[in-house]
């Protein structure tokens, strides 16, 4: 999906789309492990987990907002922009936890677009979702700002 720069006010309130779904398996969840130093067993210890609360590992919700730019990136693409800027995250929440092995998918909404003397920043609404799973993983509103060239 392309549209212009100055389209995306006409889309505040709507959904642009939902992404096509991603697999989280361990290996992705022990690299994040060994980056961020998180490595507790719930995470990174299939057998313990196992017998733990969720039945299994579970990924790490920053893992999950980390997962932000692979959910965003076919809504990016705006005629007129020069390039994009993470601006930061507004309202992240982590509802329900995403078992290893599980598949997540984003919705993506524009929240609201805002002129600034650098370009527009765009605050998108993301609710991540889990194969099967009433409950979101995370939802949180991604914030980029677009400069304009």
């Amino acid at each position: 999906m392309t549209m212009h720069l100055d389209e995306l006010a006409t889309k505040v309130g709507e959904e642009l789309g939902v992404t096509g779904w991603i697999s989280v398996e361990q290996d992705r969840v022990d690299l994040f492990a060994d980056a961020t130093g998180d490595h507790q067993w719930i995470h990174v210890d299939a057998e313990k987990a196992a017998s733990g609360p969720f039945g299994a590992t579970i990924a790490h919700g920053y893992l999950t907002l980390s997962m932000m730019p692979i959910f965003l990136g076919p809504f990016m693409e705006f005629d007129g922009v020069a390039m994009s800027l993470n601006y930061g995250v507004d309202k992240v929440r982590f509802p329900h936890p995403v078992r290893v092995g599980s598949k997540v998918r984003a919705r993506v909404s524009v929240v609201s677009v805002e002129e600034k003397p650098q370009g527009i920043l765009l605050t998108m609404g993301c609710v991540v979702e889990i194969d099967g799973v009433d409950k979101p993983a995370c939802v949180a509103q991604p914030l980029a700002l677009l400069v304009r060239g």
